[in-house]
């Protein structure tokens, strides 16, 4: 009898052992759920511009709706990117396989500099060899790094990629509370990696995407045996308009010729430069140590007005 209820009492505290180990593993799952499943504020530049790049009507932080997948976000923040937050660092990135008769537009390119605002830094660079050569860096004396724009190379028988040096200037370009883009001039065939497809446009747009960086394409017509192919200049526009779709840039096409003037298109980059907002909203955290890109949209029931933004944002970790 004495055997029994001491055979029963370690039976009861082996069963109690093993109930607070089970629970006590399950604390750590527990809580991983709870900071997954947490919302985190994520925010993004946009821009907001009425029919045919004109001024858009007012919209407010009411008028914006976000959605990841089929869930509706809140709007946390709906600033314009003006006064106090108008900060811009504007990269010029020019591909140096680009005919050098590209050099009759930069006058235009010398205008637009000029005309930004003193919250605007420039900074012109060339995308050569892979690498992007800085020639002024980021300054807000326009004149001064107007001054330094130099003829294109025109390289033809180059094979290296513009996405290269596209993705070493953002690896060289520190975090900032100002509004980071680049525009691209080129003809963004893939010289390296070949078209279509070019997994080094996927990679571009991922950094870009994760900066936080907007890029806009020109195009300008390139030198060579490549640019005078009818496929690979088609597959080298199709890859700006993705590039600058994916990170909510804009891209400018004249046909497949260099625009004989670059002036209307900076007209039209200038109106999305001064018509952006930094918008906020919240997201179910990333279940993902290092984060995730997070696909979204954002919509506006305000007539006349159209919202540009990045198809992916990025959303931390635990």
């Amino acid at each position: 009898m004495t055997k029994l209820r001491k055979s029963h009492a370690g039976l009861l505290s082996f069963s109690w052992f093993a109930f607070t180990l089970v629970l006590l593993m399950a604390l750590p799952a527990s809580a991983q759920q709870k900071t997954a499943s947490a919302k985190v504020p994520v925010t993004t530049v946009v821009a907001v511009l009425g029919p045919s790049f004109t001024a858009p009507p007012a919209v407010s932080k009411e008028d914006v709706i976000v959605h990841t997948g089929s869930v509706r976000e809140d709007v946390t923040g709906w600033v314009a990117a003006q006064g106090e937050r108008a900060a811009l660092d504007l990269a010029i990135l020019i591909d140096d396989v680009t005919d050098t008769s590209v050099g009759n537009q930069f006058d235009d390119l010398r205008k637009f500099i000029r005309s930004q605002s003193k919250s605007t830094r420039v900074g012109i660079f060339y995308a050569n060899e892979g690498r992007a050569q800085e020639v002024s860096a980021f300054s807000a004396d326009h004149d001064a790094v107007s001054k330094k724009l130099r003829i294109t190379f025109g390289q033809a028988s180059a094979s290296t990629s513009l996405y290269f040096s596209l993705m070493d200037l953002m690896s060289k370009w520190p975090a900032s509370t100002a509004r980071r883009e680049i525009l691209v001039i080129g003809d963004g065939i893939d010289r390296f990696r070949g078209d279509p497809f070019s997994s080094d446009v996927t990679l571009t747009i991922e950094k870009a995407q994760k900066a936080g960086i907007l890029i806009h394409t020109l195009y300008a017509r390139g030198a060579g045996r490549a640019a005078r192919n009818l496929f690979r200049t088609n597959y080298g526009q199709s890859n700006l308009a993705q590039m600058t779709d994916a990170t909510g840039g804009e891209s400018f096409f004249q046909g497949l010729e260099t625009p004989i003037s670059f002036a209307p298109f900076l007209d039209q980059l200038d109106m999305v430069l001064h018509n952006q907002y930094f918008l906020t909203f919240t997201t179910t955290r990333s279940g993902k140590h290092k984060g995730e890109l997070r696909g979204f949209r954002v919509t506006t029931e305000q007539r006349h007005a159209e919202i540009a933004a990045p198809r992916e944002i990025f959303v931390p970790g635990p």
